[in-house]
């Protein structure tokens, strides 16, 4: 499909640790990710556009919604990208239609607003973690409700989960649930792609022209990031708690918004 392009002035990205940017620097120098990524490449043809990035990391879809959706739409966005969903599929209670459902409703509020919506689908992890393999049928069920509501409400997919590049592990970082710097740019390259951007093409469905080399094995990366994530989930702790969005106005690139880390202690690795 060629999706026709279109001027934006005001982009507010909503969802979790993906679209705050974790896995792309880090909580001292700053982080960076798919977002704020696709912003830049939306400011070379959008002179003066204004950016506001409301994710907050550990947040699942519901909260996404709850927390969001509101501040997103007193923003008057243009554009708008919402992608949730992840730290639903890794808990131990997990119902595809609920998620979606929060997913659509945010759908279906956006565009009726008058912002062009995007989102993406989500690639299959358990190539990176084999340890999260009773989880693929999880990946399809929610692909599938999203792909539909998408299609419902004229929102934009970017197709991530259809490739098998997705699960290079040169796109994820050590910890093996965020993008590193070339994924979360492989990401931003399929949203603008979606998008229909100028100066956008396919290249970021192709896989790598080497192998990767050997990894983490799985027995250090459980003790190093599997251990404390199920120890946070078990103490009822997220990531994401005592945080607030790291971009919570709409701003100009250069500008540089107060973070959202509000306590250095609070400043972890997290999902």
């Amino acid at each position: 499909m060629t999706v026709t392009p279109v001027r934006f002035s005001r982009f507010v990205a909503l969802g979790d640790s993906q679209t705050e940017g974790v896995g792309d620097g880090d909580d001292v120098t700053g982080l960076r990710g798919w977002a704020d990524r696709l912003a830049e490449r939306l400011a070379r043809h959008n002179p003066g556009l204004r950016y506001a990035n409301l994710a907050v990391r550990g947040r699942v879809a519901g909260e996404v919604h709850a927390g969001q959706l509101a501040p997103a739409l007193a923003l008057r966005p243009d554009l708008a990208t919402v992608v949730a969903g992840v730290n639903d599929l890794l808990r131990p209670r997990f119902d595809a239609d609920e998620v979606a459902g929060h997913l659509e409703a945010m759908f279906a509020a956006l565009t009726a607003g008058g912002a062009r919506v995007a989102t993406l689908t989500f690639p299959d992890v358990t190539r990176v973690i084999p340890l999260a393999r009773p989880v693929r049928s999880r990946i399809t069920a929610l692909n599938d409700r999203v792909r539909a509501a998408a299609d419902r409400h004229g929102v934009v997919v970017a197709e991530t989960g259809l490739h098998a590049v997705g699960s290079d592990p040169r796109l994820w970082s050590t910890d093996r649930l965020h993008a590193s710097p070339v994924g979360h740019d492989r990401i931003a390259a399929a949203v603008a792609h979606a998008l229909g951007l100028p100066d956008t093409d396919d290249s970021w469905t192709r896989p790598f022209a080497t192998p990767p080399g050997p990894g983490t094995g799985d027995l250090r990366w459980a003790a190093e990031f599997l251990g404390p994530w199920l120890g946070r989930r078990l103490r009822g702790r997220s990531s994401g708690d005592d945080r607030t969005a790291k971009r919570p106005d709409l701003a100009p690139l250069e500008a540089e918004p107060a973070q959202g880390c509000e306590a250095s202690a609070r400043c972890g690795t997290s999902t």
